[in-house]
C-alpha cells in the first residue's frame, strides 16, 4: 500500500480452511479516508512509531489551525483537514492530540468529548414523549446537535465529538 494509516479496528481470524488473517480497518493519515484490509499471517507490514503531543489551539488561519505547545510555547500550524469534522466542535484554548512524524504533523485529534453551550434551540413541545424525539441545537461553535426536547437554549451539553451527537447535559 505504501501509506501511512492508522488502525482503528482489528479482527484476528482462523477459518476452518487456509490460514489465519486480520481484518484491519484503518485511516489513512493524510487524506483521512477509511479502508478495510485483509493481512494475511507472514505478510510483513512496516510499523512507524509517530510521537503524540497534547497541543492547544489558538486560532484558525484561513485554512490552517495554529497550535501551541503549553511546554515550550512554540507554536505550530497544521491543515484543518487532519482534525476532520470534529473540528466543528472544537473550541479556541481546547486541547488537541497531535501526532508528529520527525517533526512534521500527520495527524491530530478533537478530544472525544467537549462541553459546548446551546446559543439556540426551539422550545419543546410539553407532552411529545414518544419515541424518545429530539430536535436541532445549535451550539456555541456553529455545530448543529440533535438534543433531548428538555434541553434548552443556554445549556451546555456533553457532545461525542466523533460522531456529533448528544450524550447528556453537562455537570458543572
Amino acid at each position: 500500500m505504501g501509506q501511512l494509516c492508522r488502525v482503528v479496528d482489528y479482527k484476528h481470524t482462523m477459518p476452518g480452511k487456509g490460514g489465519a488473517f486480520y481484518q484491519v480497518k484503518m485511516k489513512n493519515a493524510v487524506t483521512g479516508k477509511s479502508m478495510d484490509h485483509r493481512f494475511r499471517s507472514g505478510e510483513n507490514i512496516d510499523v512507524v512509531r509517530v510521537d503524540e503531543k497534547e497541543m492547544q489551539f489558538l486560532y484558525k488561519d484561513g485554512d490552517n489551525l495554529v497550535l501551541m505547545d503549553t511546554e515550550s510555547y512554540e507554536q505550530i500550524q497544521i491543515p484543518e483537514d487532519l482534525v476532520g469534522d470534529s473540528m466543528k466542535f472544537v473550541k479556541e484554548e481546547m486541547m488537541l492530540t497531535v501526532y508528529l512524524d520527525g517533526g512534521n504533523a500527520i495527524m491530530a485529534d478533537a478530544p472525544s468529548h467537549v462541553v459546548l453551550e446551546i446559543t439556540y434551540s426551539e422550545p419543546g413541545v410539553k407532552g411529545d414523549t414518544a419515541n424518545n424525539p429530539l430536535k436541532p441545537a445549535t451550539m456555541e461553535t456553529g455545530a448543529i446537535v440533535n438534543v433531548p426536547l428538555f434541553v434548552e437554549q443556554g445549556e451546555r451539553i456533553k457532545v461525542d465529538t466523533r460522531t456529533g451527537e448528544y450524550v447528556e447535559r453537562a455537570k458543572d
